[in-house]
């Protein structure tokens, strides 16, 4: 897997509980260009990879901008970085990654919740500069604990963009923004921030009658599994449909070998490949990233990931081996 290394130019607070971080080229040069919505890879330890949102304008070339909010409670990522990571500091990352593009659109609303406004805020300088038609709604539990608020309202970005609280009563709970009460047809909504926050913007904007090809996400963590109580709730004829249409063990095979190699219900496809030898690339395992994305060329996966979107997963001509599985007996894989 290609890396680039990079240096910890500054670190700044972004709000009581956020840091940015400021990344240049180690040997002083220019990085690889990104799009908005992009994110890079950065690894802090031999097992530790974490994805993070680029969040600068895409016209600077200088350097990356990340802001990482800390989550005593996640995977470790966000902790090591607020503990370990100093001014100096020598780091590899991926090059930039996009699995979150602008489409084309008359107007774009994009709508945050907490340190999702950090592909936003990069999507807004975007559109920005191209003086494009956009209105950027962000959603905090407070002023102190909003991600880059201070650069949001500082910049010239605040003319278009919408903050909410919910300390001050103001949640998305409450009712979706007016952009968003009434569908329009030339219109592309952006969302992202926690899970719950984006079930309920989505639930929310598809009753009122947007299709859900304008509706676009993108999530910082997997969707979390049904609960015992949901999966209680579901009838007996949902459970054995789903039963019968995931193959609990099945065959990947190997277009440039024709070998085959059985991935038992335990493991994953990347596990069992990287066992026998096959090389692929890795990143997350968690199916957020989209690194492990792998053609598909016969075969019906079952999409546990979340990087693509509905009409590609329908497509079904490419996988991530990190997550997914298959709902035939054997998967023809482009490798």
């Amino acid at each position: 897997m290609q890396t680039l290394d990079v240096i910890v130019h500054t670190i700044s607070l972004a709000s009581s509980t956020s840091r940015s971080y400021e990344l240049r080229a180690a040997d002083g040069g220019a990085l690889p260009s990104f799009e908005a919505g992009a994110h890079i890879d950065v690894h802090l330890g031999p097992s530790l990879v974490r994805q993070y949102s680029l969040c600068n304008s895409p016209r600077e070339k200088g350097r990356y901008l990340i802001c990482v909010r800390r989550d005593d409670t996640g995977r470790g990522g966000s902790r090591t970085l607020h503990r370990d990571l100093t001014v100096g500091r020598r780091l590899r990352i991926s090059p930039p990654r996009n699995h979150f593009p602008l489409v084309a659109a008359g107007h774009h609303v994009l709508v945050a919740g907490g340190i999702g406004i950090t592909p936003l805020l990069s999507m807004a300088e975007a559109l920005a500069t191209r003086g494009a038609s956009f209105v950027l709604h962000h959603y905090t539990s407070s002023a102190a604990e909003a991600p880059l608020l201070e650069r949001l309202q500082s910049s010239a970005l605040g003319e278009r963009a919408v903050v909410h609280h919910s300390d001050q009563g103001d949640t998305v709970r409450a009712g979706l923004p007016a952009e968003l009460q009434v569908p329009e047809a030339d219109t592309a909504v952006y969302v992202c921030g926690p899970d719950g926050f984006m079930t309920h913007v989505v639930a929310e904007a598809t009753a009122a009658g947007w299709h859900p090809g304008q509706l676009h996400t993108e999530r910082f963590a997997p969707t979390a599994p049904p609960s015992a109580e949901a999966e209680a709730e579901a009838g007996d004829g949902d459970r054995d449909r789903a039963k019968a249409g995931v193959a609990a063990e099945f065959t990947v095979r190997i277009a440039s070998t024709g070998t085959g190699y059985r991935v038992p219900a335990d493991r994953t496809i990347a596990e069992v490949l990287t066992a026998h030898g096959v090389e692929v690339e890795l990143s997350c395992e968690q199916g957020i990233c989209g690194a492990c994305l792998t053609p598909v060329l016969a075969g019906e996966p079952d999409h546990r990931d979340e990087v693509q979107t509905p009409d590609e997963r329908a497509a079904g001509d490419r996988i991530t081996i990190c997550c997914s599985r298959a709902r035939s007996p054997e998967l023809l894989l482009g490798l």
